[in-house]
């Protein structure tokens, strides 16, 4: 199948919006797991899930941390300009970024742009009993995005710690509410460890120490990697066919010891969250460009997983990567990939993925369809007609490889 050809249309189904999960549930464990392997559906609670995995298997998670990227500024004639952080531009490296004291620039999109057509917007918020002030410029218009710059006086503040005291977490749009004091914690996995998404991995929102432990006494292995999840994750699919429709560009980052991980993985690999899936595939594709001397081994482009070599191991296209880090002298691998998983694709990597239940016509659902095949419509119904609940807040299922 040439997933090109795929029409959109081919992935809907009937989302009444009760079904969406506008709250997460009091404790994080205590959602519904819906379990599809060997062609048969059960559903379970999420804190069963460590029965649910075969010791010696490797659970994969994604770090990243999601920002407090949504900035909401007030003109003086109180015009209200609502600031979305994207990715960093100057410094581009996000760490680097975060730890930018005075003054960093930023991929932004812009909410009420007719608003503000020139002039710097000032925003006041209060450090250690005194008012500050952060500035936002608008430099140029970036292909349907902007370029802002952000000064603020006080040095002693990194920018990470700006948007701590003035942003707002960014809920996903479909929730149709303001952002709660509630999601400062719960819009986070336990586990995040490296800022960037300015949205997150919701697979991992279901775990807790209390998960971690049993699935440690299980005999479980647990890797963990980065990619800094874009806003182009709610970005719907208007092409009628798949082909037509770009894929956003998301951040990779790895060390030689998590890919070492894999490399050594014996009994299977279970992503958890599609952020996962589309990193550990990015990265066998990217080993593979270094092991056939493609250029650019940063990037992965949407559709080279289709269109180059797929005949090497998993274990060679890994090591290609570290033995490139070892000869540049790399701590960090930092990549970035635009890939599309849709049916026809072949998994490299995974043989499982925990994640939740996604919206109609997107590229998420596709992924889902590489992976098992038509069973999504019945994986789908039975969450529908057994009130699982649905999307980010919503309740969990364990997927493995049909």
């Amino acid at each position: 199948m040439n997933p090109q050809h795929i029409q959109i249309s081919d992935f809907t189904y009937d989302l009444p919006d009760e079904k969406i999960a506008k709250y997460p549930l009091s404790k994080r464990e205590e959602s519904k797991l819906l379990v599809y392997r060997g062609n048969e559906i059960k559903e379970r609670g999420f804190q069963n899930l460590p029965e649910e995995i075969a010791e010696g298997t490797t659970m994969v998670f994604n770090n990243t941390k999601v920002i407090q990227a949504r900035l909401i500024f007030y003109k003086e004639t109180g015009a209200r300009i609502e600031i979305f952080c994207l990715e960093p531009l100057n410094p581009a490296d996000y760490n680097l970024a975060f730890q930018a004291k005075g003054v960093c620039t930023w991929k932004c999109i812009i909410g009420n742009l007719r608003k503000w057509k020139s002039g710097v917007l000032k925003m006041s918020f209060i450090f250690e009993g005194k008012e500050e002030y952060l500035c936002a410029e608008h430099i140029e218009n970036l292909d349907g995005a902007h370029e802002i710059k952000f000064t603020w006086d006080n040095q002693e503040l990194s920018f990470s710690e700006v948007l701590e005291l003035t942003g707002k977490i960014p809920i996903p749009p479909y929730l149709n509410r303001d952002t709660e004091n509630t999601d400062l914690v719960r819009y986070q996995t336990v586990y995040s460890k490296h800022e960037g998404s300015v949205a997150a991995p919701t697979a991992g929102l279901h775990f807790t120490d209390s998960v971690f432990n049993r699935l440690d006494e299980n005999g479980v292995n647990r890797a963990e990697l980065t990619l800094h999840v874009g806003a182009g994750t709610f970005k719907p699919v208007k092409a009628e066919q798949i082909g037509d429709h770009e894929m956003h560009t998301e951040h990779i980052q790895v060390n030689k010891d998590s890919l070492q991980q894999i490399i050594d993985a014996e009994n299977g690999i279970v992503a958890v969250g599609t952020t996962s899936v589309r990193t550990l595939e990015s990265l066998y594709w990217l080993g593979v460009k270094l092991l056939t001397g493609k250029e650019n081994p940063y990037l992965l482009e949407q559709w080279d997983a289709y269109n180059l070599d797929g005949t090497y191991s998993r274990i060679d296209a890994y090591q290609a990567i570290i033995d490139f880090m070892k000869k540049e002298n790399l701590s960090l691998f930092n990549a970035a990939t635009q890939i599309i998983i849709a049916p026809g694709y072949e998994f490299k990597i995974i043989s499982g993925l925990v994640t939740n239940f996604h919206q109609p016509q997107s590229t998420l659902l596709l992924l889902i369809s590489a992976l098992v095949g038509d069973r999504w419509r019945d994986i789908y119904d039975y969450a529908l007609n057994n009130k699982f609940r649905f999307l980010s807040y919503g309740d969990s299922s364990l997927l493995m490889k049909s």
